[in-house]
C-alpha cells in the first residue's frame, strides 16, 4: 500500500507569493489560521482582513494591501471598501489536497506602503460529498470446503475520497448462515474486509455462495457502496503458499530507468501438483500503483514500469499476494523508498521588477524574486548570485525570497542601461544551476547643466552688414536626455549698461544662431563682447553661460583724407623754392589718412600731373615731394603739382591735391635742404607738427561720429 500522498492531474499545490519592492520591519508576521468549509459558494466570506491587520478601511487602499497567488487559480479575493478575505471560487478539498489532511492552503498578505509580509493559511474543511466506490463490482472468492472455522478471507476495499470521519468506516455482509465481515485497518489508514467463516462448508451441500459487500462512510448522514462477493466451494486444499520474508524494504534512486527490476519476492507452498503452482499479483493496488509497478505472475520479480519521482512521492506500500492452484493465498508488502537525486534545477520567480529606475537614487529596489528547489538535502538548498562588477546588491529576504537593490546612486549619463543575470546553483552532485536574465533602464534626472563647446566665442563680421545677417552660432548640448537636455538659448545682460546690446544683435533660442539687428561700422565701433545663456527644461532647469566677441571686420568705405597742405578752397598754398636747390631737395610733404584700417588704411602717393614733367617728383611711401635734378635760370618760376593719394583696399580709393610752387632768387623763409643736410630737419619737424595737429583734428571727428553712432 501506498504511505506517500502521489500528487495526480487533479492535485495543485498552491502557494500565494506577496511582494513588493523593498523589504521594511515587521516581515513574516503571521494571521489566522483560517478556515472555510469545501464547497462554499463564490464571494463567501472568510475573514475581515482589515480588522486583522489592525487597520482602517481608507489604509487598506492607501497601504496597497493585495494579494498574489503563484499559478493559474486564485483561491481568495480582496475587498479593499470593506477589508473582508472572500472566497474567490467554489473550493474543492478533494482537487486541492486529495486525502491529506489536515487540507491547507497557505498564503501571504502585502502591504505596499511600507512594505510588510503576513504569512496565512485558509484550511478547507472536508464535507461528505463522496460515496465509498469499490474498485471491483464482483469479487470472487474461492474457499477450500475443509477451511477450518474462524479463517478469515481478505476482500478488496472501498475508495471513498473524503478523510476523516467522512471515509470508509465499517463494512458489512449481506444475512448468511457461514460468514460474517469484519472490518479491518491497514497502515496508512485504510480499512478493508475480511470474510470471517463461522460455519462449516460443504460443496457437496452448496457449492456456491452469492453475497452483497457494502461500504459505510462516517458522514451524517452516512454514505454507501456496494459489490457483489461470490463464493465458490473448492475440494480441499490444505497449505497456503508462504512468503520468504513478510516484509521486503527495498530502496531506488528516482532516476533508475523504467524495466528496472526492484525486487523478486519469494513463496512457497507445500502443495503438489495444481495446488502448489503459485502466481503472484499485487493485491488492491491503487492507480498510480498499477502504473509504476508491475510483479511477474511467474517468477515474482517486480519491475518499474514508469520512472518514480522524489519530488512527487517518497515511498510507497503495496501487499503481494501469492495464490496457489488451489486458491489459497498469502501475502506480503512491499515497502519501496524513493532516494532523492539531483534532478531538478532551482526556479525562480520574479515577483516584481522596476524599469526604469531614476538616477541619483541610492539603495533603489530593483526586483524582488524567490527561489524554490523540489530536491532535498543538499539538493534543495540553493545559493544566489550576479555579476560582480555591477553596482547592485542581492539581499536575502523572508524565507527564500531576494531583493536587487543598488550599491549606490547611479548615473544615466554613465551607463543607461545594465543587463543583469540572476544566477541561482543548487548545492547537491552534480550542481545545476538556473540563470534568469533581467534588463534594467535608468531614467534620467536634471542633474548636469548645458556646456557650451567653447568658453568663449570671436565672431568676424564685415562692416556695412544688411540687417538680420547671420554673423555666426553658438551651441551647448546636455548629457541628460529627453526635456533635461533640451537647450533654450537667450541673451543675458550686458556687464556694460551702456552697450546698446538690444539693438546690435539677437539670437535664435533653439538652435543659438545669431543675427546682426542693423548694419555696422567699423569706424564707430571696432568690437563689443556679451554673454549668451543656455538653459535646459528640466525641473529645476539648469544653465551656463558663454562669452561671445565679436569683432567688426573693416570694409575700405572711406577714401584717404588729405591734412595738408589745406585743400579748402581759399588762397592755395605756395611752396618756394630756390633755384639754387640741388636734386632732392624736400619741396614739402603731403600728410594724409584714412579712417579704414589694415591695408584699407596704407596710402601710397603719386605725381599725376606736373606743369615741368620731370622736375619734381613724389615719394611714394611717405608724400614727399623733392625736386628730381638741380634747377637753373631756364626753369619757369611757377609749377602746379597735382598728387595722388589711393589706399591699398580693394577696390582702392583715392584723393588727390594739388601744389603750387614758386621759383625764387632769393629766400626769405627757412631754408629747407636735403634728407642729409641738417637744415632739412627743421622742415621735417615743421612738417610734423602740421600732421599732429591734423590728426588730432581727424581723431576728434571720429570720436564725435561714434557718439552719434550710439
Amino acid at each position: 500500500m501506498e504511505i506517500g500522498w502521489m500528487r495526480n492531474q487533479k492535485q495543485r499545490q498552491v502557494l500565494v507569493f506577496f511582494v513588493l519592492l523593498s523589504m521594511p520591519a515587521g516581515v513574516g508576521a503571521e494571521l489566522g489560521p483560517y478556515s472555510i468549509v469545501e464547497e462554499t459558494e463564490r464571494g463567501s466570506f472568510v475573514a475581515n482582513l482589515g480588522k486583522d491587520l489592525g487597520l482602517e478601511l481608507t489604509e487598506m487602499s492607501t497601504r496597497g494591501v493585495r494579494i498574489i497567488s503563484q499559478g493559474n487559480k486564485e483561491h481568495l479575493q480582496l475587498a479593499v471598501q470593506t477589508g473582508d478575505l472572500l472566497i474567490n471560487e467554489k473550493l474543492d478539498r478533494e482537487e486541492l489536497c486529495g486525502p491529506t489532511e489536515p487540507c491547507v492552503l497557505h498564503f501571504q498578505v502585502l502591504m505596499e506602503k511600507p512594505l510588510e509580509i503576513f504569512q496565512a493559511e485558509l484550511r478547507v474543511t472536508d464535507i461528505n460529498d463522496h460515496s465509498p466506490v469499490f474498485t471491483e463490482k464482483e469479487m470472487l472468492l474461492k474457499i477450500p470446503e475443509n477451511s477450518p472455522l474462524g479463517n478469515a478471507f481478505p476482500l478488496n476495499n472501498a475508495v471513498d475520497l473524503d478523510v476523516g470521519s467522512n471515509n470508509v468506516q465499517n463494512y458489512k455482509i449481506s444475512s448468511n448462515s457461514h460468514f460474517r465481515v469484519l472490518t479491518q485497518e491497514l497502515r496508512d489508514g485504510r480499512k478493508y474486509p475480511e470474510l470471517v467463516l463461522d460455519k462449516e462448508l460443504d460443496r457437496e451441500e452448496k457449492p456456491e455462495l452469492r453475497l452483497i459487500l457494502t461500504a459505510l462512510d462516517g458522514g451524517s448522514p452516512p454514505r454507501s457502496g456496494t459489490a457483489k462477493v461470490r463464493i465458490e466451494i473448492v475440494d480441499t486444499n490444505d497449505n497456503a503458499p508462504e512468503f520468504e520474508q513478510p516484509i521486503y524494504k527495498v530502496q531506488i534512486p528516482e532516476d533508475r530507468p523504467v524495466g528496472s527490476l526492484v525486487v523478486t519476492v519469494v513463496a512457497r507452498d507445500l502443495d503438489s501438483g495444481v495446488n502448489g503452482k503459485i502466481s503472484y499479483t499485487l493485491f488492491q493496488p491503487s492507480d498510480d500503483m498499477s502504473k509504476t509497478l508491475e510483479v511477474n505472475p511467474t517468477t515474482g520479480e517486480i519491475r518499474l514500469r514508469k520512472q518514480v519521482d522524489y519530488e512527487t512521492v517518497l515511498s510507497y506500500e503495496v501487499d503481494i499476494k501469492a495464490t496457489d492452484g488451489g486458491g489459497l493465498s498469502g501475502k506480503c508488502t512491499l515497502l519501496l523508498q524513493v532516494v532523492d537525486v539531483n534532478d531538478n534545477p532551482p526556479e525562480v520567480t520574479m515577483s516584481a521588477l522596476t524599469s526604469p529606475i531614476p538616477e541619483n537614487s541610492p539603495e533603489t529596489v530593483v526586483a524582488v524574486f524567490s527561489v524554490s528547489d523540489p530536491d532535498s538535502g543538499n539538493n534543495g538548498k540553493t545559493i544566489s548570485s550576479i555579476q560582480e562588477d555591477l553596482p547592485f546588491l542581492l539581499k536575502p529576504s523572508v524565507k527564500n525570497f531576494y531583493t536587487l537593490t543598488t550599491k549606490t546612486a547611479l548615473d544615466r549619463e554613465a551607463r543607461a542601461q545594465y543587463n543583469i543575470t540572476i544566477t541561482v546553483t543548487d548545492l547537491g552532485t552534480p550542481r545545476l544551476k538556473t540563470q534568469l536574465n533581467i534588463t534594467v533602464l535608468i531614467s534620467d534626472v536634471n542633474d548636469n547643466a548645458p556646456v557650451f563647446s567653447q568658453t568663449s566665442y570671436t565672431l568676424l563680421v564685415p562692416e556695412n552688414n544688411s540687417p538680420a545677417l547671420h554673423i555666426g552660432s553658438v551651441s551647448a548640448t546636455d548629457r541628460d536626455s529627453g526635456t533635461n537636455a533640451q537647450v533654450t538659448y537667450s541673451l543675458l545682460p550686458p556687464q556694460d549698461p551702456h552697450l546698446p546690446l538690444a539693438s546690435l544683435v539677437s539670437i535664435n533660442a533653439d538652435n543659438g544662431h545669431l543675427f546682426a539687428l542693423r548694419s555696422l561700422d567699423y569706424e564707430a565701433l571696432q568690437a563689443f563682447e556679451f554673454r549668451v545663456g543656455a538653459t535646459d527644461r528640466g525641473s529645476p532647469a539648469l544653465s551656463s553661460e558663454a562669452l561671445v566677441r565679436v569683432v567688426v571686420v573693416d570694409d575700405n568705405d572711406n577714401s584717404p583724407f588729405v591734412l595738408y597742405p589745406l585743400q579748402n578752397g581759399s588762397a592755395p598754398c605756395t611752396e618756394l623754392v630756390p633755384r639754387v636747390a640741388e636734386a632732392g631737395y624736400l619741396v614739402t610733404k603731403v600728410v594724409a589718412v584714412d579712417g579704414d584700417s589694415g591695408q584699407n588704411s596704407w596710402l601710397s602717393f603719386q605725381l599725376l600731373k606736373a606743369t615741368e614733367p620731370g622736375l619734381f617728383s613724389v615719394w611714394a611711401h611717405n608724400g614727399e615731394v623733392r625736386t628730381a635734378r638741380q634747377l637753373s635760370e631756364r626753369d619757369a618760376a611757377k609749377h602746379r603739382l597735382v598728387v595722388l593719394v589711393k589706399d591699398n583696399g580693394e577696390p582702392p580709393l583715392s584723393a588727390t591735391v594739388t601744389l603750387h610752387v614758386l621759383l625764387v632768387d632769393g629766400f626769405s623763409q627757412p631754408y629747407l635742404p636735403l634728407p642729409e643736410a641738417a637744415p632739412d630737419q627743421a622742415q621735417a619737424d615743421l612738417l610734423t607738427i602740421y600732421l599732429v595737429i591734423a590728426l588730432a583734428s581727424v581723431s576728434s571727428l571720429f570720436l564725435f561720429s561714434v557718439l552719434l553712432f550710439v
